[in-house]
């Protein structure tokens, strides 16, 4: 003890002794439930103040414990939080690596650290998940999702795992649960989007476009999103139409040329509406002015198939000249009357258009193999011979494959969505030679 706190000391304790001396007093204290004492008040007095001092010590005592116990606590959970983060870091290092052993041992160590480690069963779900370990992945999903309910990355993976193994509509189930968290969420739409497509759902599909035109952002992706919408409506006629809702398909495919009135689908759609509802020469005049507005060579051959089996082939021939009186640098409308000349047998016709048409080379063998055809049907087999050298494959029939305008995959049927980029509108006719030719294609004037 200090020589100053002595001083302080040996002054408080005589202030005390002059008062005991000058207070000599006595005071009653009854205790209840019991006797009565008489006490010297100046006792009372220093009782009290010892009272006081015992109740500052024990609670300054329970403080200061109660603050080492939360620094310790403190010290330990940063220890922890130390060594999980770099397990973490080792695991995710393991992933990137494809060292699936190694991230699943880091991630467990985590675990035993900290159970309720979102990310590490996260991460363990998709590790087993790649492995195809469906029950797992889903036990490891779960246990996050009891953690957090409303996370989005959790429920992100069990739809995600769900889609994996084809069970579309609990998968649904999950996404309308993200959108319920998050109404503007564009991940959760495309997912959903996706799945409705399997299905079929294309009326649902329509909706759903809707709400991810309004929520894309760019200019940019609303275009593309805008585009998506028609070929969704046009899918939606089309599926109509396979199912003998007429008024439906109809309805659709006229929306979708209202928007775009040069989407060839939907014309070919409405114009096979109006042949199945008897009003031929309606089907013939959309025709005829959706290929005047288009110049579509796939327009032109629907066209052409239509006169021909409605028995009027002078029409047709009347309007293949007019394209090419509009359009006199055109050799593919040429060949098409060349080839339709071939198809009525009017062969000095179809020589006569066809002959000189050497510019187009080796991308048109069909034009060779007409020639060809021409040739022995004018008893000159040496010129067919020559004709025939210069087609890749002289035992194929007269076939046109179509190529997609976007991706320049070919495909030996017409489609009104390319099978490969999934993009509406974009088959033409192969006939420059833009994609690798298929196995089979598609019989011209067929």
């Amino acid at each position: 003890m200090g020589k100053l706190s002595a001083f302080i000391l040996v002054l408080f304790l005589a202030g005390l002794s002059l008062f005991a001396i000058y207070n000599k007093e006595t005071i009653t204290v009854t205790i209840p439930f019991s006797a009565a004492y008489e006490v010297p008040k100046f006792s009372l007095v220093l009782f009290s103040i010892a009272v006081g001092v015992l109740v500052s010590l024990i609670f300054f005592a329970v403080r200061d414990t109660k603050r080492f116990i939360d620094n310790w606590q403190y010290q330990k959970k940063q220890r922890q939080d130390i060594k999980v983060q770099g397990l973490y870091s080792k695991a995710v290092n393991a992933i990137l690596a494809h060292n699936e052993e190694a991230a699943r041992e880091a991630l467990e160590g985590i675990l035993a650290e900290e159970p309720d480690h979102i990310d590490a069963l996260l991460r363990l779900g998709d590790i087993y998940a790649a492995q195809e370990d469906s029950q797992k992945a889903n036990s490891y999903y779960q246990k996050a999702k009891m953690i957090d309910p409303k996370n989005l990355e959790t429920l992100f993976a069990i739809e995600r795992l769900l889609e994996n193994t084809m069970r579309w509509s609990d998968a649904l189930k999950y996404i309308d649960d993200i959108l319920e968290i998050d109404d503007e969420n564009l991940s959760a739409m495309y997912r959903k989007r996706d799945i409705l497509e399997k299905q079929g759902r294309w009326d649902d599909l329509v909706y759903l476009q809707k709400s991810i035109l309004k929520n894309e952002h760019t200019e940019k992706d609303k275009r593309r999103e805008q585009r998506n919408l028609i070929g969704y409506k046009y899918e939606y006629g089309r599926h109509s139409l396979e199912t003998s809702q007429l008024e439906k398909a109809k309805k659709a495919f006229k929306t979708v040329l209202r928007i775009d009135k040069d989407f060839v689908p939907a014309t070919l759609g409405l114009a096979e509406v109006m042949l199945r509802e008897g009003e031929s020469e309606e089907a013939v005049n959309l025709l005829e002015k959706a290929y005047a507005n288009s110049s579509s060579k796939i327009i032109l051959a629907r066209l052409e198939d239509l006169l021909i089996s409605l028995g009027e082939p002078a029409r047709l021939i009347t309007i293949y000249k007019e394209g090419i009186s509009r359009n006199p640098d055109d050799p593919v409308t040429k060949f098409f009357l060349g080839k339709l000349y071939y198809r009525l047998e009017m062969i000095d016709d179809a020589f006569e258009t066809l002959f000189g048409m050497d510019t187009l080379g080796m991308a048109y063998p069909e034009l060779h193999q007409l020639l060809g055809n021409i040739y022995l049907r004018r008893n000159q087999p040496e010129k067919a011979v020559i004709e025939y050298r210069m087609v890749i494959n002289a035992r194929k029939p007269l076939m046109f494959a179509y190529c997609c305008g976007k991706c320049r995959s070919s495909s030996a049927e017409w489609s009104g969505r390319c099978s490969v980029c999934k993009q509406w509108d974009t088959y033409q006719f192969n006939l420059e030679g833009m994609c690798a030719p298929t196995q089979a294609g598609l019989t011209v004037g067929r």
